[in-house]
């Protein structure tokens, strides 16, 4: 199958968590495209696709919704899974899931919709971003798991070479 990867990174740590998505489905025999959100102008030709955002400001990222917005119909006439990062520390801060998370997912049928601990680097971020981090109390670090991501996309790859999968479009 053709499968569609597209995730709206910031600072690169989200789009890692898609890269290691797109080579588990791509080991899985996948025919896989990974792009940003912005470089996605049609879906015509995937046969499924795997949505990834991180969070500012306890929204998904403005790409994301975008491409949501533009593709609303064609999102939904296909399988999509819906992951988002940014929690981060121990506990991850923070705990509560973003606003549009769930409008996003019922608009667009999302099958499965994840969260992945993420990544922060105080270094990386502008003013008002280390602004929002202190007022949280945010931890800097990497607390990304690596495993949790390949054993979901290895979910994905297996409902994907399921006779009802290829079967929806």
């Amino acid at each position: 199958m053709r499968v569609l990867v597209t995730t709206a990174s910031r600072h690169g740590g989200t789009r890692e968590i898609g890269d290691a998505v797109a080579e588990v489905l791509r080991e899985a025999g996948h025919d896989v495209t990974h792009a940003d959100p912005d470089d996605v102008e049609q879906l015509d030709g995937y046969d499924a696709v795997v949505l990834g955002s991180a969070v500012y400001v306890g929204r998904l990222a403005v790409a994301m919704r975008d491409l949501v917005d533009r593709q609303t119909e064609q999102l939904a006439a296909r399988p999509v899974w819906l992951f988002w990062s940014g929690p981060v520390g121990v506990p991850p801060l923070p705990a509560s899931e973003p606003d549009d998370v769930r409008s996003v997912a019922r608009r667009v049928g999302a099958r499965d919709v994840h969260v992945f601990s993420g990544r922060l680097q105080r270094e990386e971020l502008g003013l008002a971003e280390r602004a929002l981090v202190a007022m949280i109390d945010a931890q800097p670090g990497d607390f990304r798991d690596f495993t949790e991501v390949e054993e979901w996309a290895a979910g994905i790859a297996r409902e994907l070479a399921r006779p009802a999968a290829r079967a929806r479009r």
